[in-house]
């Protein structure tokens, strides 16, 4: 999935730091909320509800991605989009993006122009106004993305993890599982004998199974559902980054509730959608009642008790993404 003899070119090494962000900056995207964007010591940025919702993300090769499967735009995809849904959790818009790389010096110049590309693809689709305004590029052994993100509550509250209240219903926007299984496909035939990724036999698994690839290599996290849940009176949200059981954990924990999981709702593969991680969707409380906006759909109730049911009874396998107990030390 790197670049083709054809694409290389000069790397950052041989035009410098001030080339490389020459030929970056007209293909990042551009905020509506910038006052003052890149070429400064700092952005300025404009701030009408007079709070910002701030967050970060760090993308690193190894636990985080493989090149051998993940394109140089699709990088810049995924760590804007990581960082969009995480503002989206809040209930805020996303309004801006501070973007560092720190990549060896034989990457290539033309590499970072398709980082660039990732991000500004990324928040077309799914952040319509936001945009880079300003970050860093440095040099590493292993390549690095890291993103600080911002946006505004538009005069809401923040919904936070705490906020969920037995009696609430359960509820997600966006897909279970899909992420998972497409890593899952990545690390069982999209590699060599030895276990090492595998560009020739990523392309046929790509080719087989586009749906499940893309998921886990370019989210589609609904950002807009974020906004509509907080207006539609949300109690608690939280972005579904490690897997639908460990962040429902996380909710009942911060909530001090229990959060019981339809198993009906989970799909004909429910291990894979409570363990698996990255699908990068939505997980709200909504009072009984209420109007489920946007692509929410329930799957559960929040009642009293502590922890995490399915259908009623305990769940207490882990699973779900750390970076800590799941990466096998591999690059790739």
């Amino acid at each position: 999935m790197g670049l083709t003899e054809s694409e290389h070119g000069a790397t950052i090494g041989e035009a410098s730091e001030r080339e490389a962000l020459k030929r970056i900056f007209p293909r990042l995207p551009e905020s509506a909320a910038t006052l003052v964007g890149p070429g400064d010591d700092a952005a300025v940025l404009a701030a009408p509800d007079g709070r910002y919702v701030v967050t970060t993300d760090m993308m690193v090769h190894g636990p985080d991605f493989r090149l051998a499967w993940t394109s140089p735009e699709d990088l810049g995809w995924k760590a804007a989009a990581t960082n969009l849904s995480d503002v989206a959790a809040m209930g805020a818009v996303p309004t801006a993006l501070v973007v560092a790389i720190a990549a060896p010096a034989d990457f290539p110049v033309a590499g970072l122009e398709q980082i660039a590309d990732g991000f500004r693809t990324a928040c077309a689709l799914l952040a319509p106004g936001c945009g880079v305004v300003g970050g860093d590029l440095s040099v590493s052994e292993t390549l690095t993305v890291a993103v600080t993100a911002f946006g505004d509550l538009q005069g809401r509250a923040p919904v936070l993890r705490s906020g969920a209240r037995p009696g609430d219903v359960l509820a997600v926007s966006g897909a279970l599982g899909a992420a998972a299984a497409g890593l899952r496909l990545l690390f069982t035939e999209a590699v060599d004998d030895d276990g090492n990724p595998d560009a020739g036999r990523f392309a046929r698994v790509a080719a087989e199974h586009p749906a499940l690839v893309e998921a886990q290599l370019r989210p589609r996290p609904p950002v807009a559902d974020g906004p509509l849940a907080a207006a539609a009176g949300a109690t608690a949200m939280l972005d579904l980054s490690d897997g639908l059981a460990l962040d429902a954990r996380r909710m009942a924990e911060a909530s001090g509730v229990a959060v019981d999981i339809e198993r009906d709702a989970l799909g004909d593969d429910p291990r894979t959608a409570l363990t698996g991680g990255e699908d990068h969707g939505l997980l709200a409380a909504f009072p009984a009642g209420a109007t489920l906006p946007g692509g929410f759909r329930r799957i559960g109730a929040v009642r009293e008790g502590a922890g995490l049911l399915v259908g009623g009874h305990p769940f207490d396998e882990r699973g779900g993404w750390d970076p800590y107990l799941e990466w096998d030390g591999r690059a790739g």
